[in-house]
């Protein structure tokens, strides 16, 4: 090992409770001097907004896999019409060759189509219960990304980027508003596998941002945070002894070394993570919500139960001052198979079964938020990597689609009911103007959080960094 200290490579490390490690850094964009890191402030610490904000929290539901906007909410009779024909060129023009995949024959699934609500929404038989919240929805209906490979777009629908490297949007909103709430993070990543989703912490990495803004993953079941209990023989008088001591070594050492930012960030790190011991198994004990609650959130049906206990413990993260929750749809059982929504193949089998699995949790988170009054500060997020293709694959399945698909957006200062662009006549493509990349979706969210996302940056190697790189626009029709 080199001549550095152990403390000095504790310090060059992430360190502490999700690997947390703060650096000297303040709100409105700026870097700390080395004079200033004496006086340190907590990077926590609630920070005013660029304006009045719409939203308070956010909780992004990415459903992992892209299902097929086409056979929920995009309704389209010229693709019913056409099914099982060539695809005709005009649709074509001006995409690659071989874009059609196996067949390219136009493919559509058994599904009956209603209206719903005054705005009368399309809705597939697939979603009955999220259909009754038709007029609290804001549709998306013209979104577009880049590249179809699974990694690589999720990474860029959480980070704004195709490769590694910078932070996701959660990371962007705590570092721009700090933590509501100092016993909790205040960006929580929960999914309902037994595993780290696809790509994993990349998705909720804090990039070039200091550590202590990362997403802090809460893993499905009773515990969702690794060795937040002590050892059952520690007895918290102990603990309390052994945290004392700590913290006083510490400020010894922030004596003797006063521009040592990251010394008196640790500090912070191991506070979170005493207070979180109290605070995390509360916000996530659902034992106490009551019988009604729990079948709202379709707790009480096995195929329904894992992702509405995600749904459930977001709305009560909410209610505890969370910024971001990021909630990702994992593997349920399709065929005698583990799956996502990738439906390349068997497309009806796959989506049925997750349908079922999303449908009434979401309804039911949002029309529990409503019921308390949350929903109005509560920007919800239907999202997904990219959607899928109006041609067939393998048969019975459909190929990525990063050309058209369908996003929608819930309370937060929403202009409900309402829907923004369009796909053409087969639901191949975006048309008309307002197409709308994953930079124009995490400006928007940015906006209702009270936000400018040109604003809001950092410096990292000498250049002043943004969320949206060197792009994004508000959809401002999307804002009530």
């Amino acid at each position: 090992m080199s001549n550095k200290s152990r403390r000095d490579f504790l310090a060059s490390t992430a360190y502490g409770l999700g690997g947390l490690g703060l650096a000297g850094v303040m709100g409105k964009g700026g870097v700390i001097s080395s004079a200033q890191a004496a006086e340190y402030v907590d990077p926590l610490a609630p920070k005013p907004t660029h304006f009045p904000a719409k939203a308070k929290s956010v909780i992004w539901l990415h459903m992992d896999g892209a299902p097929s906007t086409l056979d929920l909410y995009d309704y389209k009779p010229e693709l019913v019409r056409l099914a099982g024909q060539e695809m005709p060129e005009s649709f074509m023009q001006g995409m690659k060759q071989g874009v059609r995949g196996a067949d390219g024959k136009l493919f559509v699934t058994k599904r009956s189509w209603k209206q719903h609500g005054e705005s009368g929404a399309w809705f597939s038989d697939l979603l009955p219960n999220l259909a009754q919240r038709a007029d609290d929805l804001a549709f998306i209906k013209s979104s577009v990304t880049i590249g179809a490979t699974h990694d690589i777009s999720i990474l860029k629908l959480n980070t704004g980027d195709l490769n590694p490297g910078r932070p996701s949007l959660g990371s962007w909103i705590q570092y721009a508003l700090g933590a509501a709430n100092p016993n909790l993070p205040a960006y929580v990543v929960l999914y309902n596998d037994s595993k780290e989703p696809r790509g994993g912490a990349i998705n909720w990495s804090s990039g070039f941002l200091p550590a202590v803004y990362q997403g802090t993953a809460f893993r499905p079941g009773n515990s969702p945070i690794l060795h937040l209990s002590p050892p059952d023989l520690v007895a918290t008088s102990q603990q309390n002894s052994s945290l004392g001591l700590l913290n006083r070594l510490n400020r010894r050492l922030e004596l003797k070394n006063p521009e040592d930012a990251e010394l008196k960030a640790r500090n912070r790190s191991y506070e979170l993570a005493a207070q979180m011991q109290i605070a995390a198994p509360e916000a996530v004990d659902l034992s106490k919500e009551s019988g009604a609650t729990r079948e709202l959130y379709g707790l009480n049906d096995a195929a329904t139960s894992t992702y509405g206990t995600s749904m459930l413990r977001a709305r009560r993260l909410v209610e505890r001052g969370v910024r971001f929750i990021q909630v990702i749809s994992g593997p349920i059982e399709c065929d005698g198979e583990e799956k996502n929504w990738d439906g390349h193949n068997n497309l009806e089998g796959n989506h049925t079964a997750h349908a079922r699995a999303v449908d009434k949790p979401i309804a039911g988170l949002l029309a529990d938020l409503k019921a308390r009054g949350l929903l109005e500060s509560t920007l919800v997020v239907w999202t997904s990597e990219f959607g899928r293709t109006p041609y067939g694959q393998s048969g019975d399945g459909r190929d990525h689609n990063p050309w058209g698909y369908t996003q929608w957006l819930a309370g937060g200062g929403v202009k409900a009911g309402t829907t923004v662009g369009a796909t053409d006549d087969i639901g191949l493509r975006a048309i008309g103007e307002t197409k709308v990349d994953t930079y124009d979706l995490h400006a928007t969210v940015l906006n209702l959080m009270g936000l400018d996302h040109l604003k809001t940056t950092f410096l990292h190697n000498g250049r002043a960094e943004r969320p949206t790189v060197v792009y994004g626009e508000v959809v401002k029709s999307l804002i009530a």
